[in-house]
């Protein structure tokens, strides 16, 4: 799975509580993006995960599960990321689901498919901010630190930065990048042109693009290239 994952360079990640035409989803899954993850921070259900999963299903290209709803977890996707919120202080969005999740279905979930991502979440007004209780008042080398610590105490293979609604800092994106020995890096959050698609790219490993998808088709699209134009830059 991993080996898989660092191969991506752009990632549209679509929202199952949010309707996308199949025209839309014809150009997404055709732009030339490497994979397209399925998730979101609210209204996800079995039913909606089901049905995204099977329209992207029609394209041959990969398609993963960010789990945020235990409810929710559907099979016959290629791999299934797990996010552990390194900046919060609720144990309950670093282990204690996770916990559950495993007490409840241990004996069904495929290990082989499964990735944990450290996720450091930096947007105050964000969903998932106000959800997970996470502290988005980090300096660089705070946010670097946590980074660190996923990486060496917890041994994750993904820390991923999410600004989730707005675009970010890219000098702490990449000072934490620089930190990081082996960890992929994944930056997420308001790149909705080609030039922040750009930015992002030259400071992290992957780049997710996601809300621009629903509001600006053609800005969304132009992203993969721009993505894929800077692919020695890290």
């Amino acid at each position: 799975m991993i080996d898989m994952i660092k191969q991506w360079r752009h990632v549209f990640k679509l929202d199952p509580d949010r309707e996308i035409s199949d025209e839309a989803l014809d150009q997404v899954c055709m732009s030339g993006t490497d994979a397209i993850i399925v998730g979101g921070s609210s209204g996800i259900t079995y039913d909606n995960t089901v049905d995204l999963m099977s329209r992207v299903r029609r394209y041959e290209l990969p398609c993963v599960l960010e789990v945020s709803d235990l409810e929710a977890v559907v099979p016959g996707f290629d791999g299934y990321l797990i996010p552990m919120v390194l900046n919060t202080a609720d144990s309950k969005w670093m282990i204690g689901q996770h916990q559950q999740a495993i007490e409840r279905y241990g004996y069904l979930i495929p290990w082989d498919l499964l990735i944990t991502e450290g996720y450091i979440v930096l947007h105050a007004n964000s969903t998932v901010a106000r959800l997970t209780g996470a502290d988005t008042e980090l300096s660089t080398e705070a946010v670097a630190a946590y980074a660190q610590a996923g990486e060496r105490l917890l041994n994750l293979p993904i820390i991923y930065i999410e600004y989730s609604g707005t675009f970010g800092d890219m000098e702490l994106v990449g000072e934490t990048h620089r930190q990081l020995e082996r960890a992929h890096l994944i930056y997420g959050g308001g790149v909705d042109t080609a030039e922040k698609a750009r930015q992002a790219a030259q400071v992290s490993d992957t780049v997710v693009v996601g809300n621009i998808v629903y509001s600006n088709l053609h800005q969304a699209l132009e992203t993969v290239q721009a993505v894929k134009a800077n692919k020695d830059s890290v």
